[in-house]
């Protein structure tokens, strides 16, 4: 009886690393066929010594596939142990094979783009953006750093996960399991992103409501305060006790929406871009509209 072969951890390292290029030639007949090929082959060489075995093994993995790059991962990993049945000959047909990479790429491509694209992705962005644009270089770093760590982590365990569940891994998609973690993910997603709408979306509405001349020792007397820095300290100290810097109060359209609700315009303005992209408007058009309106306005003195 012949040894058994056993992908060793340095193999299944070298398969999730190529995996990273899942997407490296992407094509319109058979999608990622050709990065999932790319990264099965580490194992094919380590499986199989015969050039018959390994070019029968390549084309089994140059059928169609697609979903998400990053849960390609777990179904890297059950396949590899399939294969890994088959070098050692449990009677694996390679229509099995395929079956078990379409029946899991479907379920798992749905969760991809609510953890990885809506949620986590944003949330390191906006933190990264926070940073940068208070001068922070660590900004565009921290971004860079902990997404690439998230990534690489997720994909590398799952993968392993994968490898040591091997087939019995896809009796667990048709539970709801897969269903909880999307709407989980969407709903962190949801509430992280609305609460950067006040930071992120800025509106400002000129138009002036009233004009109201102010009593006399209402608003600070720059005439009499004299010069130097005890001029400015006293300054300082009128205005913190409620004295206005002009002696004519100005309420702006700004103003009035302020007190009733702040951050009002930015959020209505989130959920008319929501609702054009809900009725297929493409994102371009939506940026670019955003723009002339703005430019527009800021002309008539709207904003």
């Amino acid at each position: 009886m012949s040894e058994k072969i056993t992908l060793t951890k340095s193999d299944r390292l070298a398969v999730a690393w190529r995996s990273t290029f899942l997407q490296g030639s992407w094509n319109y007949e058979r999608m990622q066929n050709l990065g999932w090929a790319f990264a099965m082959i580490p194992a094919i060489k380590k499986l199989y010594k015969s050039k018959e075995e390994r070019t029968e093994a390549l084309k089994r993995h140059l059928e169609f596939f697609n979903t998400h790059p990053y849960v390609a991962s777990p179904i890297l990993g059950v396949t590899l142990a399939l294969e890994e049945d088959k070098a050692n000959g449990a009677p694996v047909e390679d229509v099995a094979i395929q079956g078990v990479k379409v029946g899991m790429m479907g379920p798992l491509a749905g969760i991809g783009d609510p953890v990885f694209w809506f949620t986590a992705r944003p949330i390191l962005g906006a933190l990264g953006a926070s940073l940068a644009l208070s001068g922070n270089i660590l900004g565009p770093i921290i971004f860079f750093l902990a997404w690439n760590l998230l990534r690489w982590a997720f994909m590398y365990y799952t993968q392993e996960f994968g490898y040591k569940a091997g087939a019995a891994i896809t009796k667990d998609l048709s539970g709801g399991l897969l269903k909880d973690i999307t709407k989980g993910a969407s709903i962190l997603g949801m509430f992280v992103l609305g609460s950067l709408v006040a930071r992120w979306v800025s509106i400002t509405w000129t138009p002036i409501v009233s004009k109201v001349t102010l009593d006399k020792g209402a608003y600070i007397d720059w005439g009499n305060l004299g010069t130097g820095s005890k001029a400015i300290q006293s300054a300082l100290q009128q205005h913190v006790a409620g004295l206005s810097l002009t002696p004519e109060k100005v309420t702006t359209l700004q103003n009035n929406l302020d007190s009733l609700v702040p951050g009002l315009s930015a959020l209505g303005l989130t959920f008319l871009c929501m609702w054009l992209l809900k009725k297929k408007i493409s994102p371009i058009v939506i940026i670019i509209a955003t723009f002339i309106v703005g430019i527009v306005f800021h002309l008539l003195n709207l904003m």
